[in-house]
């Protein structure tokens, strides 16, 4: 297994995937950005270890420790936009969430090394895992893809307002069972948190990709607004402040929501109402 891609395998009927928490950079590609601070920027600033417990209740955890800007393994590989008509980033990142600009001028990846990224990185990932959903699905019939995210709590080139803390995404109930989302976010309701069902992030590429219910593939986001879990500075971020470092105080009470979501997943196979 290629060392960037960290898999721990469990037998429970769940799959925890991180896409986008990974850091590393290749370091032929550092002296083309315009800083390893700004590539690094747009992380899911420490997700994993928020779910860090997702093991102990039999989940299998898939990871790659690559960063976004390297190319984003939770984007269309074809390059359609998964919010037509909004702003987003690409497979291979070329600009913030903010909209500045990763790659110093003419630097920017061309179509060859975008498709030689797809197949090193890309391809590993999902083969990994494809594997584990089918695993899984043979096991006990049907497996839920919990897609893992964490975002800033407001970017206003991306959206208006401040975002609820937790942001589930069904792709608009066809990637998942509609008893399935509605066990999520009913967690989400009784925490008294602020939440919202396919609203800004629907779900992203491994989401409807995933996602066949019928086949008993049942796959659900949760993005998650930073201030959930982390102390959030209250303006754009910068090099002096982001990312804070993990406060493990500060996460505890998102913790046991999210381990009463996971729960849910888990709960929603066993009763069979798939």
């Amino acid at each position: 297994m290629a060392p960037w891609l960290e898999v721990h395998r469990g037998q429970a009927p769940l799959i925890v995937a991180f896409p986008h928490t990974g850091t590393q950079i290749p370091g032929e590609l550092e002296p083309r950005l315009v800083s390893p601070w700004l590539a690094r920027k747009d992380a899911d600033w420490w997700v994993h270890q928020l779910y860090d417990f997702a093991p102990s209740m039999g989940a299998t955890t898939v990871r790659t420790t690559i960063s976004r800007t390297v190319i984003d393994v939770n984007r269309d590989p074809s390059g359609l936009s998964l919010y037509p008509g909004r702003p987003t980033t690409e497979l291979c990142p070329t600009t913030t969430f903010d909209g500045e600009e990763l790659y110093l001028p003419a630097l920017c990846p061309d179509a060859a090394e975008i498709e030689r990224r797809r197949m090193s990185y890309f391809d590993p990932y999902h083969a990994a895992l494809s594997r584990e959903v089918d695993r899984l699905r043979h096991r006990h019939g049907a497996v839920v893809v919990y897609d893992a995210h964490s975002i800033r709590s407001w970017i206003p080139r991306l959206f208006a307002e401040k975002l609820p803390r937790f942001n589930v995404g069904t792709h608009d109930g066809a990637s998942c069972n509609e008893a399935l989302g509605g066990a999520v976010v009913a967690v989400c309701s009784n925490s008294g948190a602020s939440h919202v069902l396919n609203g800004r992030f629907k779900g992203g590429w491994t989401t409807r990709h995933y996602g066949r219910p019928g086949e008993g593939v049942h796959a659900i986001q949760m993005e998650l607004a930073c201030r959930s879990y982390m102390q959030e500075p209250p303006d754009t971020p910068a090099e002096h402040n982001w990312p804070p470092p993990y406060d493990p105080a500060h996460a505890s009470g998102t913790r046991d929501v999210l381990k009463q979501v996971l729960q849910a997943c888990l709960s929603f196979i066993e009763a069979r109402q798939w």
